[in-house]
């Protein structure tokens, strides 16, 4: 006895080949999805590394200083290197740096040295168009800590 039926046009009643295609229409819907937020995890962490790597290295660097105008000059260094190996926007960079206790000069002799570094992370596939950089963008922001070394002069 036959499991399917014709139908009463005549025509068969089974769904032969039909889940070939169902499975690769659903695995296409899935998996563009999928890939896309496998890319722009993956751009929002190399950012996120990158802040991270900035904020440490430039905290480090201007804490250990013999002077501010060596402290000035390797925050240079470091951004630059930071925003060419992480592949940050350099105009999307921004380098805060405040000292606690607040009355002193920042950075001075015992202060504590609190580096922030900011950007923003453009998702992949957003078109350049003027104003979307910002509703397509993700924050990423690092900080750090560092004590300033008893040796820091202020020439």
């Amino acid at each position: 006895m036959p499991r399917w039926r014709a139908s009463a046009d005549g025509a068969a009643g089974d769904d032969e080949g039909a889940a070939a295609l169902e499975f690769i229409l659903v695995g296409v819907i899935l998996l563009v999805p999928l890939v896309y937020l496998t890319v722009a995890l993956g751009a929002v962490q190399g950012q996120t590394l990158g802040a991270e790597a900035g904020a440490r290295h430039i905290a480090r660097a201007v804490a250990t200083a013999p002077d501010a105008a060596t402290a000035a000059a390797r925050t240079d260094a470091i951004l630059a290197a930071v925003v060419d190996e992480y592949g940050l926007t350099p105009d999307a960079v921004e380098v805060a740096i405040r000292c606690t206790p607040a009355g002193s000069g920042c950075p001075a002799s015992g202060a504590t040295l609190h580096v922030t570094v900011a950007t923003r992370v453009t998702l992949p596939l957003v078109p350049r168009v003027p104003g979307l950089e910002q509703v397509a963008g993700i924050p990423v922001q690092a900080a750090s800590v560092q004590k300033v070394s008893r040796f820091w002069s202020e020439r």
